[in-house]
């Protein structure tokens, strides 16, 4: 059946107008096109639509109940026609990501504080989620891109490194350590740990520093974010390493160090790949990369 939406739309303007001229008026058509659309779409439809007098033009049974479902239908075909085209607009649309905790707490913000100021009319929804969460929600589909520390898995998806991001220690203020200018890792030797689980990007990278310099590790407790970790140390149950970007969550009476020689973590975005970003979501991408620019 070759039924148009031109044909479509004209049989609806006539059934609310119940007149020619005017449904004409309304679709900037003249009478004798609409007449014709209306003609064509009641031969295709093999069934009278309307009822056509001199004084007036009603709708048949058949007309009615095709009004009714239509009027439905052609709302519903809008809606999806005018979101379509907004992720068309880059400055427009919702973008759904998900970041590993320590980026949630100290990247993430930034960016989404400068698209609600720059883009007001782009949404960003959240996922604060760990490394092996976020990887699975891009490999799936669900989110747009994630926001995560250098997967070794990288080969799997499309990814761009924006920053390194330095580990930093962080003891209490009554700390030894904290009267130190900076700590070398072999200080750590034996100290009571408290790291990110391994869940983290993090703790993979923060185990090889200490296997690579065949440094002992006590780890007496393990977290699945920053702030428990800052939370622990507070108590006087040991010290942490941690990214530096995670330091925002930082209480009083903690001290962050710098250890040495420094080791750096890689945030880097990943989207599937092969596949495009919609261009609100390029927009929000490029905006992780320039605030990246600024704090690096």
């Amino acid at each position: 059946m070759n039924v148009s939406l031109r044909q479509l739309r004209a049989f609806l303007a006539v059934a609310s107008h119940r007149h020619f001229r005017r449904a004409a008026e309304t679709l900037h058509l003249t009478q004798p096109a609409v007449s014709r659309l209306v003609a064509d779409l009641e031969g295709e439809l093999d069934v009278r639509l309307f009822d056509r007098s001199t004084r007036e033009v009603v709708p048949t049974e058949a007309g009615r109940y095709l009004e009714q479902a239509l009027a439905r239908v052609l709302d519903e075909l809008d809606g999806v026609l005018a979101h379509a085209r907004t992720q068309a607009d880059p400055l427009r649309g919702r973008v759904r990501i998900a970041a590993v905790p320590t980026l949630s707490a100290g990247l993430v913000p930034l960016c989404i504080a400068r698209c609600a100021i720059g883009h007001p009319s782009l949404e960003i929804v959240l996922r604060d989620q760990n490394q092996t969460q976020v990887l699975d929600a891009v490999r799936g589909g669900e989110i747009d891109f994630g926001l995560t520390v250098e997967p070794a898995t990288v080969e799997e998806f499309d990814a761009e490194t924006i920053l390194r991001d330095p580990f930093d220690v962080v003891c209490r203020s009554d700390h030894p350590m904290a009267s130190m200018p900076i700590v070398p890792w072999d200080a750590l030797a034996d100290q009571p740990l408290i790291l990110l689980d391994h869940a983290s990007g993090s703790r993979r990278i923060i185990d090889a520093a200490f296997t690579s310099r065949d440094i002992p590790m006590h780890v007496t407790l393990e977290v699945g974010h920053p702030h428990t970790a800052f939370r622990m140390v507070e108590a006087g149950l040991g010290v942490t390493v941690t990214p530096r970007l995670s330091l925002d969550a930082l209480r009083p009476g903690l001290v962050a160090i710098h250890l040495t020689p420094e080791l750096s973590r890689e945030v880097t975005l990943v989207r599937r790949r092969a596949r495009s970003l919609s261009p609100p979501a390029q927009t929000v991408w490029e905006t992780f990369r320039d605030i990246a620019l600024t704090l690096a």
